[in-house]
This record gives C-alpha cells, sequence and structure tokens, in this order.
C-alpha cells in the first residue's frame, strides 16, 4: 500500500513538475534577481551620482521644489536617500482632480546637492524583471497572475510530493555519484532540493499568498456581495489607515519647515538615516499633515509611522500604539518573508543564492526527465515526439534564458541613449533572443535526424558558450560606452559597479565551466532486457 502510493505520488511529482517546469525556471529566475532590483536599477542608470547629502539638507531642498513647482497639489511626497531603495532623492506630487477621478501626478529625480534635476537614459530596470517572475510580460495582468498562481500551485504540490517519495532525503543529501548519468542528475536534483528545502516551501507558498483574492474571490463575495463597491469595502476593513489624515479646510496656512519634524521622528529613532518617507497631505491648508515613516527592518513589513499638524509641527498621532489584528500580521510576515526587504546585505545574498538552488532544482528536474528516458528513446526508429521536444526546450530555456537576460544588458548599453522607447527595446530585446534560443534547438537538432541526440548535446555546448561570451563581453561593453569601468569603480569606491564587473565574469566561467563538462560521447540506448530494476524514487524521474 505505502509503495503504491509512494508510486503515485512519484508520478504527480515527475508529470506536474514537467508540465510547468518552464514557467517555474523563468519566474525562479526573475524572482532571484529581483533581490537586487535596486542594484540593478543603478547598474542600469550609470548617469546617476551617488547621493552624499544629509536627510536634514535633502528635506529642505525637496520642500523648497515642492513649493516651486507644486503649490496647489493635495498631496507631496519625499523620498529621501536612505535606503538601498531609494539611492537618490525622489520627489512625488499629485494636483487636485475632478470629483471622484485622480489628479496629475508627477515626480522628480533630484541631485540633492545642486537641487537639479537629474536625467538619466530611460530603462526597464532591475524593476521590469523583478515584475516578470509575477506578471510575466506581455500578456494582461490578470492573465499572467493566473498562469503564475497556477504554476505555483503545481510547485507546491511537487515539493510536498517530492519529499513523500524520498524516504531516504537526509541519506540523499549526503550521496552523489559524479560521471553515472541519470543516477547524477538524481543526485543532484535531490541535493539542491533538500540544501533549501524550507525556502522553497517558504516562497512557493507566500507567492500564493500574495494573490489570494484574486485566485479565490468568492471569500469577498460570500461576505461583501458581489457589486462594484464589495472589494473596495473588504480592502478598507482588511487593510485600514491608520494615519490620521483631516480633509482639507480651505484656509490658507504656511507649511512649518519639514526639517523641524525630522528633528522629532530622529530623535524618537535614533538618527536621520531611519526616516524611510516622508507624506505630506494638503500642503499649504490648515489641516496640513504631515506623515514620517520608519525604515522597514521588521519581517511584517511594518514600521512606525508619525503624524503631524503640517502647520504647527505637533505630534499628532503614532502608529506604534495601534497594533494589527493578527490575520493582517500573518498575512505581512509571510508578504515580508518573500520579498525580504527587512534583509540585511548577508541575508538578501543568502536570499539570492537560495533562489539560484531553486533555479537549478528546477532545472536539473527537467534534464533528469529526458536523460532518464533517453536510452530507452535510443531504442527506438523515431524517438517519441514529446520527448524531442521536451529535449529541445531544456537548452532553450535553462541556457536561452540568461542569454536573454545577458542581451538585456547589452541593450541597456548599446541602444542610443535619447532613444524614446528604449527600455521597451531592452525587453524586446531580451525575449527576441529567448525566442531565438528556443528554436535554435529545434533547427539545429533537426527533429526528424537520427543523430538527434548528438546534434542536442552540440546545442548545448554552443548556448553554453554563447551564454558565457554575452556574460564576459558585458564589463568590456560598461567600459567602452560609460566611464564606469572597473578600474574607475575600485578607484572611486564604487563597490557596486566593481561588483557588477565581477559578478558578470563570475557568472561566465560557471556557464564556460559547464560547456567544457558537456563531451562528445553518443548517448548508448538500454539493452534489451534490462536486468536492474530501478528503485521507485528514480523510474518516477
Amino acid at each position: 500500500m505505502k509503495s503504491g502510493f509512494r508510486q503515485s505520488m512519484a508520478w504527480v511529482h515527475t508529470w506536474g513538475g514537467l508540465v510547468v517546469g518552464w514557467i517555474l525556471f523563468f519566474v525562479f529566475l526573475t524572482g532571484t534577481l529581483g533581490y537586487f532590483d535596486t542594484e540593478i536599477d543603478r547598474w542600469m542608470k550609470p548617469e546617476l551620482p551617488r547621493d552624499t547629502a544629509s536627510v536634514s539638507q535633502s528635506l529642505n531642498l525637496a520642500q523648497a521644489h515642492l513649493e516651486e513647482q507644486a503649490p496647489g497639489a493635495k498631496r507631496w511626497f519625499i523620498n529621501p536617500a536612505t535606503n538601498r531603495d531609494a539611492p537618490n532623492l525622489r520627489i512625488f506630487w499629485e494636483l487636485p482632480g475632478e470629483e471622484g477621478k485622480r489628479g496629475v501626478t508627477g515626480n522628480q529625480l533630484l541631485d540633492s546637492s545642486t537641487g537639479e534635476e537629474l536625467q538619466t537614459r530611460s530603462t526597464g530596470g532591475g524593476q521590469t524583471l523583478y515584475r516578470m517572475h509575477y506578471a510575466l510580460h506581455y500578456l494582461p495582468t490578470g492573465v499572467a497572475y493566473w498562469i503564475v498562481g497556477i504554476c505555483s500551485m503545481f510547485m507546491l504540490v511537487a515539493i510536498v510530493t517530492g519529499v513523500i517519495i524520498h524516504k531516504k532525503i537526509f541519506k540523499d543529501f549526503f550521496t552523489f555519484r559524479p560521471q553515472k548519468g541519470p543516477r547524477s542528475w538524481l543526485d543532484m536534483h535531490n541535493l539542491l532540493s533538500v540544501v533549501a528545502l524550507p525556502f522553497h516551501l517558504m516562497i512557493t507558498y507566500s507567492g500564493l499568498v500574495f494573490f489570494v483574492v484574486t485566485y479565490m474571490p468568492l471569500i469577498i463575495a460570500s461576505s461583501y456581495g458581489t457589486d462594484n463597491n464589495a472589494r473596495n469595502t473588504f480592502f478598507s476593513e482588511a487593510f485600514p489607515n491608520r494615519a490620521l489624515v483631516a480633509e482639507p479646510a480651505s484656509q490658507a496656512a504656511p507649511l512649518k519647515p519639514l526639517t523641524d519634524m525630522l528633528a522629532i521622528a530622529a530623535e524618537r529613532w535614533g538618527g536621520e538615516q531611519e526616516v524611510r518617507y516622508i507624506d505630506i497631505r494638503n500642503p499649504g491648508d490648515a489641516n496640513a499633515r504631515v506623515i514620517i515613516a520608519r525604515q522597514n527592518t521588521s519581517i511584517s513589513r511594518s514600521g512606525e509611522d508619525l503624524v503631524f499638524s503640517g502647520v504647527t509641527g505637533e505630534l499628532l498621532s503614532s502608529d506604534a500604539s495601534d497594533p494589527a489584528s493578527a490575520p493582517l500580521v500573518v498575512r505581512d510576515a509571510l508578504l515580508g518573508l518573500h520579498e525580504g526587504l527587512f534583509a540585511s546585505i548577508g541575508l538578501r545574498w543568502l536570499y539570492f543564492f537560495s533562489g539560484l538552488l531553486g533555479t537549478a532544482m528546477i532545472a536539473t528536474g527537467l534534464v533528469l526527465w529526458t536523460s532518464k528516458r533517453r536510452p530507452q528513446q535510443l531504442r527506438l526508429a523515431t524517438p517519441e515526439l514529446g520527448h524531442r521536444l521536451v529535449e529541445c526546450l531544456n537548452p532553450g530555456m535553462i541556457v536561452g534564458l540568461p542569454l536573454a537576460i545577458a542581451a538585456y544588458f547589452w541593450a541597456n548599453r548599446l541602444l542610443p541613449v535619447e532613444m524614446a522607447t528604449r527600455s521597451t527595446w531592452e525587453v524586446h530585446t531580451m525575449f527576441i533572443t529567448l525566442g531565438c534560443a528556443l528554436l535554435y534547438p529545434l533547427v539545429r537538432g533537426k527533429l526528424q535526424r537520427s543523430d538527434f541526440f548528438v546534434r542536442i548535446k552540440r546545442c548545448w555546448r554552443e548556448l553554453l558558450w554563447f551564454t558565457a561570451a554575452a556574460w564576459a563581453l558585458l564589463p568590456l561593453v560598461n567600459a567602452l560606452t560609460t566611464d564606469k569601468h572597473l578600474a574607475y569603480s575600485l578607484a572611486q569606491g564604487d563597490w557596486l559597479f566593481a561588483a557588477f564587473d565581477g559578478a558578470f565574469l563570475l557568472t561566465a566561467l560557471a556557464f564556460a565551466a559547464a560547456a567544457l563538462r558537456f563531451k562528445e560521447k553518443t548517448p548508448q540506448p538500454l539493452p534489451a532486457a534490462p536486468s536492474i530494476k530501478a528503485n521507485i524514487t528514480e523510474a518516477a524521474h
């Protein structure tokens, strides 16, 4: 009975993982890069200077700029350069709109030393890669959410069934048999699965929690109805705005210097760098409110907000004494764990490497599927079409996606800076490259050829070399198109740009090493009557 149950779970694990494996690989790799989305943003905007001004200096400059730029606005918003998500001073404003409609908005990136607006190239940056892991691209947002959600559910099922079928899961963790064909791929898949198993479970389940309302809309409908205001009512009750914000009094009153309120917040929190953003409602009105938010350093994505009177500078309230409901705390904690915004630099790298392990786990599972079945297919006069398609899709996606991401970075440096649609064409370049990589094995492999498997192995090697070259040349392309070459970065102590050059070269070395591992050895078919029966786990894959 137990053997039958495990065999059933093995079938679910194998086929459930295969069907969505390529999308999951895309989601995991782009999501992993998202842990350094802000750093990628900065690399893709090399014109931006490093912000060295104090928060007080930035606030004085921002307030003066907003009073000149948007004096009649209903809202101002200031992001000082106090954390990795805001490396430069940015201001936003929203003008009053017609009843029931949002007013015109605007934003500027400022040099906090001179007050001049910073002009940068249009780019998708790391934010575009980050969004791809949950919204894909070229698809309606709702459709993309459902595709990623279904694939994530398959992933969760694959993780659980994988634990069930590996009754010697901890023994497998210490087992690796090199140069053994399918057995080596199985050992590597097991190793990658076990070493970061808690991360795999957390990231998959919390990802589903992100869009639980989208995936289960009847939760709202059963209690709030299905009319147009039902969702708004639900969200206003589930996620209450605890800030004390009054309606405009329609009576002019000067806004007190923001630095006065900053001083109170800094004394309360232990320094100006603890300030995350400043939100000003009804500026220039008697009912002006200034909300100063603290840095988000907790897993639950919450930081204390202080609400001041914008006219007197008096502290009116703090949400620290207004705890959220238990369900909201649990939900925010799961989402906080998924995003990792609270993570220090060391923990962020741990997130990144765990994400790479998950990406490699999916890749080895896909390769294991073909490796396990290849000897059987060699006994056939013509390998099955489904198997040949999987053989072609594997190198196209597993190697093609890293190649496409390298092309995305190349496009950032090579497209004209003044090009109006350059951010769009950065993404187009990425997906054109991915499309070519997916087609390459189909064309190069020639599905009907008797030497199909030899050709596919050559495709793997060639794509790996292409990818290694693309990443290895990125530091050179960067040096030829900007002044942020490696020698300059090291001399100026700009460790971010230096780290990117180093990461590009390490990535190139990894792909080159993988290419060297592929040998021109012709796969051998299974004997007509195999004498050794594979165990359940190996047969499952």
